[in-house]
């Protein structure tokens, strides 16, 4: 079991981040799907008495999602396994400014997988120990690895200058660019997105390959994503939490149609 912390900052308010981070998912799916393959939304419900940190937070939104996603996996893995069986689980508790998420293959793997990612979103610069409240011995075990979204390098393939904080500037806000290795001293407001990520994978000679692969593609997506949050602020602000629920009406059916037409899209897994 691999655990890391990541902590993305951001020059937004954790109001702001709410409505910029559920705008941000709905037009990320929509790039990610097609061709048979994609996101598929089960079910999206308010839910209450589901205690979560502690009991901290118990009431929200509760997401259901499939990922069928037999091109965004590993080479090495799609040749181990069989076809149908490359389908994501996706569970979603929003409770926000706390959410947990858990990731399973219940076709396949079953219990020998999940991926949990508990996010909880602070009005700081990301210096805090312990948010997530992590017993003894599982906090001897966590990284923290910090995100930089101006600073850390992505691939040329994920590169794309709309979407690059040093060059962004809002129209709506005057945020931006985010220039210097201090940028994160000089902006208000700010915030971070504390994302504590657990990882099994109980593959005999596999484990450790692919827990670390999934560590790894966990920090390139929340690299990426958070780049495109801050850079899309101009097309999210301002909107409501009404406006939001409308928008992921729309983009499910929008879903729907693009998983059965089209040629497959979006994010490919790095080559192995």
């Amino acid at each position: 079991m691999l655990i890391k912390e990541f902590r993305v900052t951001l020059p937004l308010t954790v109001e702001e981040y709410q409505v910029a981070q559920l705008y941000s998912v709905a037009e990320v799916s929509k790039n990610e799907t097609g061709g048979g393959e994609g996101i598929e939304v089960l079910k999206n419900e308010p839910f209450d008495n589901f205690p979560l940190l502690g009991g901290k937070y118990s009431s929200g939104q509760y997401t259901y999602k499939i990922y069928h996603l037999a091109s965004k996996v590993p080479a090495f893995i799609r040749l181990l396994a069989p076809k149908g069986s490359l389908e994501i689980h996706e569970e979603a508790w929003n409770a926000y400014p706390y959410c947990r998420t858990v990731i399973t293959n219940p076709k396949y793997m079953k219990e020998n997988f999940m991926i949990s990612i508990e996010s909880l979103h602070v009005p700081d610069t990301g210096d805090q120990n312990n948010v997530h409240e992590l017993p003894p011995e599982k906090l001897k075990n966590r990284e923290v690895v910090h995100i930089d979204i101006a600073n850390d390098p992505v691939s040329s393939s994920d590169y794309k200058p709309t979407e690059d904080p040093t060059k962004f500037k809002s129209e709506k806000t005057g945020r931006g660019p985010l220039v210097g290795p201090d940028w994160k001293k000089n902006v208000t407001p700010v915030m971070t997105c504390y994302k504590l990520v657990t990882c099994e994978f109980k593959w005999f000679g596999l484990q450790t390959r692919i827990e670390n692969f999934i560590q790894k593609s966990e920090r390139r997506l929340f690299t990426v994503f958070h780049r495109q949050v801050f850079c899309w602020m101009d097309k999210w602000h301002g909107m409501t939490m009404d406006d939001i629920r409308a928008l992921e009406d729309k983009t499910k059916e929008e879903l729907d149609k693009q998983r059965q037409t089209g040629e497959v899209k979006g994010m490919r897994a790095d080559s192995d």
